[in-house]
């Protein structure tokens, strides 16, 4: 049987016109370009070194910046999903037989092969992440960062290539047809503007459609939301005590907290953790799945139990966990973090000892901190 390829010519509409897709790609620009950002952001305040600190202040940072990498990751799919199908007839476009016009075209096939691929395979990726569903055998994180800079070096080889064209599209009215396809004159029941319309409507209705994972309020009209709310404390859990591959023998009577700096050593139950003086403290988790809950946390100051063990001003502290399994077994709290009044090794949620599945005895819990790394089942705190 044979298989004929599509020609040019093949596509007619008028909605395939490269003033949509110039418009398209402002708004798909402006998306990569928060999703980068934000996560960039997110990628060095999980980075196990840290020239500058992460700042512990607005508590609430880390929360709207991640907020903001799945929401602009959301928003990108519908729009580039149009563009991609504005511009699929210049794949069937003859090859040019001067060499410089065929320099020009061969980049900006390549710039547009690459910036596709790397952007469909982040927003699938990003989207598994965002479940916990991991059908791969590379690091989510630095595979996802890496690739991040590909996707940016791409598109920004891209727009210099067809910049010209975009200036003058955009200063143009949409239905200016100078750059249009010879063979792009077949009307619809849709118009150019009510498809740039309708992209943007699906880009909203996909951020809406998930943004109650971190805004509480659009929780009901987030019917794609990686997470309700629920849990103990109304804190979602993200790993359960058996996911950990811990036995709840470890947790229990025998359970001991030791502290150390140096050759000094401190050892503590549970009930002279509790026999401390407690604070509480009303703080978010943020997830870099895109969830995140506010919680009303009680236990003890982390620079109380550093002075436990008379720790100096500005020393790091390396947390250990019970845990035995999946990543973040152990975590890094920097200086910044560790003398924070508000950073507390929590006892209780919400006035309620914590559940097994949110780290009981005791975890971290500390300001703009990534859920990640505010460390559950805290076994060992170790002065640097």
């Amino acid at each position: 049987m044979n298989v004929r390829v599509p020609a040019e010519s093949d596509f007619t509409s008028r909605l395939r016109s490269p003033a949509v897709a110039a418009r398209i790609g402002v708004w798909l620009g402006i998306s990569f370009g928060v999703c980068f950002v934000t996560g960039l952001i997110s990628h060095y305040a999980q980075a196990p070194s840290q020239p500058v600190p992460f700042p512990t202040s607005p508590f609430w940072g880390y929360r709207v910046t991640q907020g903001l990498h799945i929401a602009s990751g959301m928003a990108a799919i519908p729009l580039l999903l149009v563009k991609l199908w504005t511009v699929y007839p210049l794949l069937f476009r003859p090859i040019p037989r001067q060499v410089r016009a065929l320099a020009l075209d061969l980049l900006e096939k390549g710039s547009i092969a690459v910036l596709v691929s790397a952007a469909i395979f982040q927003l699938v990726t990003g989207l598994a992440n965002s479940t916990q569903w991991y059908p791969w055998s590379f690091s989510f994180r630095a595979t996802h960062y890496a690739m991040a800079w590909v996707v940016i070096g791409a598109l920004v080889v891209h727009i210099a290539v067809k910049l010209p064209v975009i200036r003058d599209l955009l200063g143009a009215d949409i239905d200016e047809t100078s750059h249009d396809r010879p063979e792009a004159v077949d009307e619809g029941d849709l118009t150019r503007r009510g498809l740039v319309r309708t992209a943007l409507f699906g880009s909203t209705l996909a951020v809406l459609a998930t943004a109650g994972a971190t805004v509480p309020w659009l929780r009901k009209v987030s019917v794609l939301g990686v997470t309700t709310g629920d849990g103990p404390g109304g804190v979602p859990i993200n790993r359960t005590l058996v996911e950990a591959g811990i036995d709840e023998i470890a947790v229990g009577e025998s359970y001991r907290l030791t502290v150390t700096y140096g050759d000094a050593e401190v050892v503590l139950t549970r009930d002279d953790l509790a026999a401390m003086t407690q604070h509480v403290v009303e703080l978010p988790i943020a997830c870099v799945e895109g969830w995140s809950a506010t919680g009303t946390w009680g236990g003890v100051r982390m620079r109380d139990l550093l002075a436990l063990v008379e720790a100096p001003a500005g020393s790091d502290v390396r947390v250990r966990s019970l845990q035995t399994r999946y990543a973040f077994g152990t975590s890094l709290l920097w200086s910044n973090f560790a003398e924070d009044d508000r950073t507390l090794l929590a006892l209780e949620l919400d006035g309620e000892p914590l559940s097994f599945d949110h780290g009981y005895p005791c975890r971290v819990i500390a300001p703009n901190r990534p859920g990640v790394r505010q460390t559950k089942w805290v076994e060992r705190l170790e002065v640097l």
